[in-house]
């Protein structure tokens, strides 16, 4: 599966934005999705995840309350939807995916390219 990400930008802080995905080819609904981020100088950190059919969800701590993790089967995309975006949210944002992954944190076999969220203060 090829991961086409968008929708990242330059924002201040409190803004929202909301971040897409787009999945090729046509079992998207086998895949388990995730978004992970990387900001400069650290390593790359989960985010959030969702199951196959959408109904479990999982979130880091950092973005509870803020970050909803949703995705459309019928057109292959998983979103990111940021609220009240703070400054330590500046990274680059990845997608990713897995058809084997039981559990929603784990290792990703395929990831997107990333689309940079730069947040100010």
């Amino acid at each position: 599966v090829q991961l086409q990400a968008s929708g990242g930008g330059l924002v201040q802080a409190g803004d929202t934005l909301r971040l897409s995905c787009v999945a090729s080819g046509r079992t998207f609904s086998s895949y388990v999705m995730a978004w992970f981020r990387q900001a400069p100088g650290k390593e790359r950190e989960f985010v959030t995840a969702i199951s196959r059919g959408g109904r479990t969800t999982s979130y880091a701590d950092s973005v509870k309350d803020r970050f909803t993790i949703s995705r459309d089967n019928a057109k292959n995309t998983v979103y990111l939807q940021m609220n009240n975006l703070k400054p330590e949210d500046t990274a680059v944002y990845y997608c990713a995916a897995d058809s084997r992954l039981v559990q929603l944190r784990g290792k990703y076999e395929y990831w997107g390219q990333g689309t940079q969220v730069t947040v100010s203060s």
